[in-house]
């Protein structure tokens, strides 16, 4: 059968991504109550906190989940139709292209775990994140910097998304996305307080302190790498490390942006550089809200 079985009718093609896992030896546990097993390409999908995302857009839908950051894919098992699983990603805006659909002639093994230490490992990247929210917000005010307050929501966001899992451990689905949307519209409107003090410093003016804009950015940069550290002592080896890499080099630039924006005020004696960055990072941020937000 083809690969339109796993639509609307179900699912009994032969081949497909089941095929291939047992092509490269990997392990399949014993078929469960999931009768498909289909892999998509997401994009945009290249951090943990994302990762989260994708989790909670196909609640109650999957199965089973695999995921690999460093091709920026996920395998899906699930018995509802291969279309609902696209929809339900694609929803999020991160990009889905879908790569291969077959039956589930397995479902991935479970992993063996520590929940607690997990646990712990996730109120650490809670904590750090929070922190750094603080500190460059509370840094930004005091410099006049849209470049710091904006990194500071984007330690936010993170937070925002690492507090959603740790809250939604042994609750439900309903729970899960309450949660998730208070962060999205908190996210929502701290991004548009950014853009709205970006356009107050445009109109009147501000005094930037670049020593202050480089100083704060450098300890953000030093918190990111905690981060990673953390993650990868989650994960497992090889793709998962290195996606792990990958996570903290995409907030490490906007770390090293801001650092470089502290250096061209402190050089052209202007706060553009430090207007234009805050801009930049705050429209991720504005980005990120918005997958936030279409989660159903």
């Amino acid at each position: 059968m083809s690969e339109s079985s796993c639509s609307s009718t179900g699912c009994g093609c032969s081949g497909g991504v089941a095929a291939e896992r047992v092509s490269r030896g990997e392990a399949v546990a014993a078929p469960g109550e999931a009768r498909c097993v289909s892999r998509f390409r997401v994009g945009d999908m290249d951090c943990p906190a994302e990762e989260s995302l994708v989790r909670m857009a196909l609640d109650g839908q999957a199965h089973g989940l695999e995921f690999d950051l460093l091709e920026r894919t996920v395998s899906v098992w699930h018995a509802v139709p291969v279309e609902e699983i696209e929809s339900r990603i694609a929803r999020l805006g991160m990009g889905c292209e879908r790569l291969a659909s077959g039956p589930a002639e397995g479902a991935p093994v479970a992993k063996v775990s520590d929940p607690a230490a997990e646990r712990r490992a996730l109120s650490w990247l809670l904590a750090i994140n929070a922190a750094m929210f603080v500190i460059e917000g509370l840094a930004g005010w005091w410099a006049e910097s849209s470049g710091l307050l904006a990194d500071g929501l984007d330690m936010f966001a993170d937070a925002a998304v690492y507090a959603v899992a740790l809250y939604a451990v042994g609750r439900g689905a309903a729970l899960q996305l309450k949660a998730a949307r208070f962060a999205g519209w908190l996210q929502l409107l701290l991004g548009l307080g950014l853009f709205g003090q970006v356009a107050e410093h445009v109109l009147h003016g501000s005094t930037t302190v670049a020593l202050a804009m480089m100083g704060v950015s450098v300890l953000a940069l030093i918190a990111n790498v905690g981060c990673m550290w953390l993650i990868a002592g989650h994960r497992d080896g090889g793709a998962h490390m290195k996606a792990s890499y990958i996570f903290t080099a995409n907030d490490a630039l906007a770390n090293l942006g801001v650092i470089v924006a502290g250096g061209l005020v402190a050089w052209l004696g202007s706060p553009w550089p430090d207007w234009v960055v805050g801009s930049i990072i705050g429209a991720m941020v504005l980005a990120g809200a918005v997958r936030i937000l279409r989660l159903r």
